[in-house]
This record gives structure tokens, sequence and C-alpha cells, in this order.
């Protein structure tokens, strides 16, 4: 999960263009040799920044313990039902609305509780791009549901923190193994740990280790040829 300080959070501190993107690349090359041999070899990553608010924190959820594949269809299904992805739309939604969108279950009860907890003002989505990542991460996980993968992709994809660390994402793990040389996948209590030499750049060099992920998958995915 995300940990750095509270307070309130300066416009210099997210990576909201490719220009800001590029000044933290060049800082986190330029002190991590491991991270300077991934720009090297995969280039620019992507800026992978959505829109903030309501319908982008539902889009985080839908893609939560799914594969990109899979949830990129849910998606188009939920976007299909529901036309304009509201609290109030989802508040009133029928259970039958939700399984027509290819919801399951425990993803309803979370998109529900999200709904309420935004309607009630229990959590105010406007106030979080002001915040430090860990208030921001702490406001988002007390909504039940959202566990810490989705509020450590949401602050790095839509409020575009820089420091934000998924430490959970399966896919993250698999690069740093790969990437560092480990025997064995780390699990999030030992990315944290890792991570705390790419602070206060963590958010880059989770792009660019999803990049790797990338590549290693495009690896595998190619037969091996014989003379």
């Amino acid at each position: 999960m995300v940990e750095v300080g509270t307070g309130s959070k300066m416009a210099e501190d997210l990576i909201a263009t490719e220009n800001d993107l590029n000044a933290r690349l060049a800082a986190l090359a330029g002190r991590c040799a491991v991270m300077a041999r991934l720009h090297s070899r995969h280039g620019q990553p992507p800026l992978r920044r959505r829109p903030a608010g309501f319908e982008g924190l539902v889009h985080v959820v839908v893609f939560q313990q799914i594969s990109i594949a899979a949830a990129a269809v849910i998606w188009e299904r939920t976007v299909a039902v529901f036309g304009a992805i509201t609290p109030e739309r989802l508040a009133a939604a029928s259970d039958e609305d939700f399984r027509a969108a290819g919801q399951s279950r425990p993803k309803i009860r979370t998109l529900r509780s999200l709904a309420a907890a935004v309607l009630d003002g229990t959590l105010g989505l406007d106030a979080l791009p002001a915040m430090e990542a860990e208030a921001a991460h702490a406001a988002l996980t007390r909504v039940k549901g959202i566990g810490p993968w989705t509020a450590d992709v949401y602050l790095l994809t839509c409020l575009g923190h820089g420091d934000a660390w998924p430490a959970g994402d399966i896919a993250l793990q698999t690069a740093v193994q790969d990437a560092v040389g480990l025997a064995a996948r780390p699990d999030a209590r030992q990315m944290i740990a890792i991570a705390e030499r790419w602070r206060p750049h963590r958010a880059v060099a989770a792009r660019l280790l999803w990049a790797h992920y990338a590549a290693l998958k495009q690896r595998a995915a190619v037969p091996a040829t014989t003379a």
C-alpha cells in the first residue's frame, strides 16, 4: 500500500502529463540501475491516466481481480446497462441490473457501498486530489469492499500520485521478481520493502515494471524455434 506522509498535496508531486513522467523517469533512472535498465529496454512507459471521480473509481473496481480482457468486456456491459456511471444511478440499481452488467456478488456489494459512501458524504472524492497519498488511501479503504489494490491503482491512474505503489498487484510482483532477480515472487509486504529504494517515484517504477511484465508475457507467448 501507499506509505507517504500526510498533509496537503502539491501539484508538483503529481504525474499529470508526459513531461511530468519524463522528469520523474530521469530522476529515477539516475539513482537506480535496475530502473535505468528497464527504461533503456522498454522505453517510455504509458502515462496510465484516467479521469478522477466516481466513474474512474468504479472502473478500477470493475478491473480488480480479473484479467484485463475480461474486465474490458464487463466494463462495456456496465456502461451499456447503466449509461452514466453515477452514484445515484448505481444506488438505485437492482441486482438484476448489476448481473446484466456482468458484476459478481462481491463487486455488487462493493459498488453499492461505494455509491452510498459518496452520497452520504462518507467518501469525499473531490477532496482526495488535495490529500497526500497516505490520507487518500485511508479514506478510500474505509469504504467496505475497497481494498489496498483498488485504492493504490486509483491513486496512481486517476489522481496521478507520484509515489503510489500497488504492492498487491500480481503483475508488478512478477515483474519485480524478474527485474531484481528473486527466487520467488514477492508478496505485498516484501514489495513495500523492496520499493523503498524507489521513493518518492514508486508510481514511475510501477509504470516501468508493468511495461516489463508485458514484455515478459509477450516473450513467454512466442514459441521456441529450432535450427
